[in-house]
């Protein structure tokens, strides 16, 4: 079991310069203790959360056809759209692939197949140029054949004999998917076999009979968070009513769920609490039903592998005497631990510029995945063979200069294989193929330069925040660029929920900005994970301002260098990156040209009454207590913009089917601003599909990109000096 990524999450960028110190706009001031929040009568626009409703819906029509006629129906857009559409549908990218059983399987989407084909092959066969694939579902055919928009979202597929598996498919791309079991020899959905009617569901097979069911089982069976409190154990052939109660949460949980750990000799059943983002309680169950807690920190990431528990704590954690720092990597044997002994090894300590960005077992080694200012290098690690020893480590390869690198297991269960892929700002992806222990890895797969970087570099820089403190950013721009402030920027940032920025290819930031002479900024912004927890917790519920303060001061510094000026500088940012964007637009409009929010959190006073907010409140805190309250609204935008500001353009788009945060944040801060506030520059596009990620598949994606990129260099190219 790998620390699970249910706990983590999103991003993307933007900067500016001025003749003169830009004076900051202030935040509102402080309420007092026993200040309450803004009653529901006080929101003109709360008409607008009826998502589906037909006012609403019309409202949103409208306002995508101004939007459209504006910035999407010129040839310059129809080429843009094209070339990312082009990226998006290559048949020359890299299929990555996991092993099943013997096969290799890929998700993989074109021009054909819009929504896509789960399809395999085998080794010898992938590693060829042009692999020979056996299509296993084709989406696309699939939702023709029952009339629905299907996007997938993944299959569990039970070990070892890899024949069955539960499929989950989004009925328009939100969270929620129905689960569906299917056959991989006969490839068809087993006919009353497991499945599971549209909801917000967790499952995991137990064994041919049994699996592990969190679902929506009527009222009062899901969180406040709008995911599942309860958690059974159905057996094949009984209905779901029939099924048995494992573990009852709370309403104020974030979640409940339960799997087990199939590694061949290590089956162990578990049950996971998890209270809120960065909280939770695991139990081992017992046959007889019984559960028994893992003794960790609440706070700390667990997970397990044969005989070894790891354990990561977020927060300084004494064990026999001896303090394990925040964003440690602790390794123990999961039996004596269980059993009340404290033999811990350190296998990862952080130091003031490193952090551990992921783990992967191999069969008998652990490979460490650590971040040195941003950029990677990675660590093999072998474990003791007895019962005492030390931990041997040795380095795995070297990435290039300001690039990612990672490892992945192929088979933990059989073998030391591993994938290493290698990317960077200007360089396409590598996937290497190699075994620990038989030389350096590889190359099997090249990505396809979707445009010419040659005309360009990477640079990483340093801006110095409000309070002082180092923040890390990458700048893409042309070789030999002038520093007299003209030159079209875009800065991108997320800044939350301990997600880190690292550098990585983009065929569409490529063509859609560098191509055309645009700079291309990434902000590694405190609220994110580039230094592990400490980085992450800088900018938690009360400190949240820091997590703008460093976005601001990154802008700021662009335009120190000469780089860019307030006229060129654009803002990027999506979800947890949209209330960022939000903010720079309510407490920093003196920095920006043009800002793009995308999928956002902008009504802080409401968030957590809408979609899955409530599960959010670890990060933000909860706004129906009054001294949490206090801070809330400093960084809630819907709240904070008002009259006679030069705000800059501002673009907001957002998906119906968004059923994580919600179309609806989006639509009240674009009203408001146009109908209460009387702003003309301020844009608003809401696609039908997508969920989350606004966009159900290539084409719409393109779109979306299209439309983002095209208002920006509208307004940062062809701005005045």
């Amino acid at each position: 079991m790998q620390p699970s990524a249910a706990r983590r999450a999103l991003a993307l960028t933007a900067l500016l310069l001025a003749a003169c110190a830009p004076v900051e706009k202030k935040a509102p001031a402080p309420a007092a203790a026993n200040e309450k929040p803004a009653t529901m009568s006080d929101d003109a626009y709360l008409w607008l959360e009826d998502i589906h409703g037909e006012k609403p819906l019309a409202w949103v029509r409208a306002e995508n056809e101004r939007t459209a006629k504006a910035y999407a129906e010129t040839p310059q857009f129809e080429t843009m759209r094209s070339r990312i559409l082009e990226v998006l549908d290559s048949d020359a990218k890299i299929p990555f692939v996991a092993k099943i059983g013997e096969r290799y399987y890929n998700f993989w989407k074109d021009k054909a197949h819009p929504r896509g084909l789960w399809r395999r092959t085998t080794l010898a066969e992938y590693r060829k140029d042009q692999p020979a694939w056996e299509t296993v579902i084709d989406v696309d055919a699939l939702g023709k054949a029952e009339g629905k928009s299907w996007v997938w979202h993944g299959a569990q597929c039970l070990k070892p004999q890899y024949r069955r598996c539960l499929v989950s498919l989004s009925p328009g791309g939100g969270d929620a998917d129905v689960v569906r079991e299917f056959d991989l020899v006969d490839k068809k959905f087993v006919a009353g076999g497991f499945e599971l009617p549209e909801a917000k569901t967790q499952v995991a097979w137990i064994d041919a009979d049994r699996i592990y069911v969190a679902t929506d089982f009527g009222p009062g069976s899901m969180t406040k968070s709008s995911y599942p409190r309860i958690v059974k154990e159905w057996r094949r052939g009984t209905p779901l009513s029939s099924a048995t109660l494992v573990y009852e949460g709370t309403d104020d949980d974030l979640a409940i769920s339960a799997y087990r750990d199939l590694t061949p000799g290590y089956e162990r059943d578990f049950v996971v609490r998890t209270i809120d983002f960065f909280t939770s309680e695991t139990f081992l169950r017992g046959k007889d039903g019984k559960l028994t807690k893992i003794d960790v920190p609440l706070d700390a990431v667990v997970g397990t592998e044969r005989e070894w528990l790891l354990i990561q704590p977020r927060t300084a954690w004494t064990v026999n005497g001896k303090t394990y720092p925040s964003g440690s990597l602790l390794a123990t044997r999961f039996d004596d631990y269980v059993g009340g002994k404290r033999e811990i090894a350190a296998l990862f300590t952080p130091s003031e510029t490193t952090s551990l960005s992921n783990y992967s077992w191999t069969r008998r080694h652990l490979i460490l995945d650590v971040l040195d200012d941003v950029v990677s290098k990675l660590e093999v690690l072998t474990p003791p063979k007895g019962s005492s020893g030390e931990w041997q480590r040795a380095p795995l390869g070297g990435a290039p200069a300001l690039s990612t690198i990672e490892a992945g297991a192929v088979d933990a269960d059989a073998d030391d294989a591993y994938f290493l892929t290698v990317s960077g700002f200007l360089d396409p992806t590598t996937l290497y193929y190699g075994s620990l222990g038989d030389g350096e890895a590889t190359p099997i797969k090249r990505a396809p330069a979707f445009f010419d970087a040659s005309k360009n570099d990477v640079q990483q820089h340093f801006a110095t925040s409000k309070d002082g403190t180092r923040v890390p950013y990458f700048v893409i721009a042309p070789k030999g660029m002038k520093s007299d402030g003209s030159n079209p920027t875009l800065l991108y940032g997320y800044g939350g929920f301990e997600v880190s920025l690292q550098p990585a290819y983009s065929g569409s930031v490529g063509r859609s900005w560098l191509e055309r002479g645009g700079v291309y900024v990434i902000a590694n912004i405190r609220g994110g994970g580039e230094y592990g927890p400490r980085w992450h917790q800088a900018a938690l519920k009360s400190n949240r301002l820091r997590a703008y303060e460093d976005f601001a001061a990154v802008a700021e510094d662009l335009v120190k260098r000469g780089i860019t000026s307030r006229a060129h500088l654009g803002a990027e940012g999506g979800s947890n990156g949209g209330l960022l964007v939000g903010n720079m637009l309510t407490l920093y409009p003196q920095l920006f040209g043009a800002i793009v929010c995308e999928v956002p959190l902008l009504d802080m006073q409401r968030y957590t009454k809408l979609s899955a907010g409530a599960s959010w409140i670890a990060e933000y805190g909860d706004p129906d207590k009054p001294e949490e309250w206090a801070y809330i609204q400093k960084f809630s935008p819907y709240r904070n913009v008002e009259k006679g500001v030069d705000y800059p353009p501002v673009l907001f788009y957002t998906a119906t089917s968004d059923d994580r945060v919600g179309p609806v944040q989006a639509r009240k801060m674009a009203a408001k601003m146009t109908e209460q506030l009387g702003y003309r520059n301020v844009w608003f596009y809401e696609n039908t599909e997508g969920g989350h990620g606004a966009a159900a598949d290539n084409r719409q994606s393109a779109f979306m990109h299209a439309l983002a990129y095209s208002f920006l260099w509208n307004h940062l190219a062809q701005a005045p000096q």
